[in-house]
């Protein structure tokens, strides 16, 4: 790279950047502004900022990384990201957590289901649950924008961990969560404007979409053995159904991100900070064309890649990244892309890694600060916004972790977060939501349940993370406790089931639960809205 260029770009980009971080300052005021923004964000910006905090580094470069490796087969991802990430997310869900969290006065997620259920466990063990697991899924974010910075910039990985989170902790300390959607918009117009030109590019290198899918297609016989073992049936086809990479495709990658996206905290916020439903549904449209274009153009990129680098050179994706799926996409933006777009692309991964880590610093700190602190009364003692003690906190342990973490890890530490929040969050948003005869203790005991089998899930079960953290090896002296199938189905599968079988079966059989009484208490004032 040209530095004589790039830092120009990069002042003019932390430029605009930080004014808008100062703007979103200025305009916070109130602890709602600092919470949910006032409860009056304009849809677009909503839109993009939900965009932005959903599509991060982990999609473009992780993921993008895994479908090189696995094919198109991750594009059902993208579907289930526009169907239920957006359409759902907003029209279904996004309406009622809006109207609940103003009648309940409600300004972070466990808040709003701890007052729906009129139970301060809840909002802390939720409080705990993001502010303890989170920083897994913040880290692999912020390994993705140090990896590309590592490739395209040729900067020392351990330095741009730095950079990045010191850039973050003083957007998200100062403004709250104003500055990080202004900021999240601006990023994602960059994003949007970056995956668009990439992928016009991509389809151009390897002859349009006729010559490209068929060239693909026809190098089935080129992908690795240790792959085809797997059940890899070329990079246009899905995976044989049943075999390993079949269940790490569809339950890990496409189900667990994709169902999990519901119970998102860092996402059901953005719909608190609309002023009516209209907003909402002016959203979708910006949303979905906005995630079109990320998650889809990432999952057709990444397997073209493979015929682009074996056009060139006669090797794959995974042979050219040796082994590493997450330097996949980097390395094929240095070699396809002119020297012009690696300054656009830079902005565009830096925009999508302080969107999402801002956004998730945001919750984390939230949930130490509003959630854990001030539920328990603890916040009293402290000197110091606890939110914002939770920011430097959540920051320090992003960056440990992303020291810590093993290469590759991204697309898997994605499906870790999201596939839990689904198991331990969904089942009672639902009920909160939707059934008034839900009761204390079947959401107490289902969120219980979800997280504990997933976590047990991971440690004992699933190969993957079992093998890695070892503890089933220590414990019982081998990998996982249960033969395949059950060695790559994602927790998810049974996870979830068995917390919304138990939120259920609790509720029906809490008898002797006033059903009034178990309706929560209503704000004792109540803002105007805007319908």
């Amino acid at each position: 790279m040209n530095f004589a260029i790039l830092v120009p770009v990069l002042i003019v980009y932390m430029g605009i950047m930080s004014w808008l971080a100062y703007y979103g300052y200025k305009k916070t005021v109130t602890e709602s502004d600092y919470l949910v923004g006032g409860r009056n964000i304009h849809p677009s910006i909503m839109a993009l900022s939900y965009g932005a905090t959903f599509i991060s580094t982990s999609a473009i470069v992780g993921f993008g990384g895994v479908a090189a490796a696995h094919g198109f087969s991750l594009l059902w991802l993208a579907f289930l990201n526009i169907v239920l990430g957006i359409f759902v997310a907003f029209a279904i869900f996004g309406t009622r957590i809006r109207k609940l969290s103003l009648e309940l006065n409600a300004t972070t997620f466990p808040t709003l289901l701890g007052k729906r259920y009129n139970s301060k466990f809840i909002t802390v063990f939720a409080g705990i649950m993001i502010f303890v697991l989170m920083p897994a899924y913040t880290s692999i974010v912020l390994i993705g924008g140090g990896r590309f910075l590592q490739e395209s910039m040729s900067m020392n990985f351990n330095l741009a961990l730095i950079i990045l989170a010191a850039i973050i902790a003083i957007y998200v300390v100062t403004g709250g969560i104003k500055a990080v959607m202004y900021t999240d918009a601006f990023g994602a117009v960059i994003m949007l404007i970056g995956m668009a030109i990439f992928l016009f590019v991509t389809y151009k290198a390897v002859g349009g979409i006729i010559d490209g899918h068929s060239g693909l297609s026809a190098m089935k016989d080129l992908v690795p053995q240790a792959l085809v073992d797997q059940g890899h049936r070329g990079w246009t086809s899905m995976p044989e159904f049943g075999s390993p990479l079949w269940w790490t495709i569809v339950s890990t990658i496409i189900m667990g991100v994709g169902v999990g996206v519901l119970a998102q905290p860092q996402l059901a916020m953005r719909c608190m900070t609309v002023k009516d439903d209209r907003a909402l549904y002016r959203s979708v449209l910006v949303g979905g064309i906005f995630i079109f274009f990320m998650t889809g153009a990432a999952f057709v990129i990444g397997p073209l890649s493979n015929l682009y680098f074996y056009n060139g050179s006669g090797e794959i994706s995974l042979s050219v990244a040796k082994g590493n799926v997450d330097l996949i996409i980097p390395i094929f933006i240095n070699q396809l892309m002119p020297e012009w777009f690696i300054y656009l692309f830079t902005l565009t991964l830096l925009s999508a890694t302080i969107s999402t880590i801002s956004s998730l610093i945001h919750v984390q700190a939230t949930a130490f600060g509003q959630d854990i602190l001030k539920t328990l009364g603890v916040n009293k003692f402290l000197k110091m916004n606890p939110s914002r003690i939770g920011v430097l906190i959540g920051v320090i342990a992003a960056v440990i972790l992303a020291y810590l973490l093993p290469a590759g890890i991204i697309a898997q530490a994605t499906a870790f977060w999201f596939g839990i929040c689904a198991a331990g969050f969904l089942p009672i948003l639902i009920g909160a939501l939707y059934w008034k005869r839900s009761t204390k203790k079947a959401a107490i005991a289902s969120m219980i349940t979800g997280f504990t089998v997933s976590i047990i899930g991971f440690l004992f079960f699933h190969l993957k993370e079992a093998s890695a953290i070892g503890l089933s090896q220590a414990i019982f002296g081998k990998a996982t406790l249960l033969p395949f199938p059950w060695t790559h189905v994602d927790p998810l599968f049974y996870a979830l089931p068995l917390s919304t079988f138990v939120f259920i079966a609790v509720t029906l059989m809490d008898k002797s639960a006033n059903v009034n009484k178990q309706q929560p208490e209503k704000a004792k004032i109540i803002p105007a809205v805007s319908e």
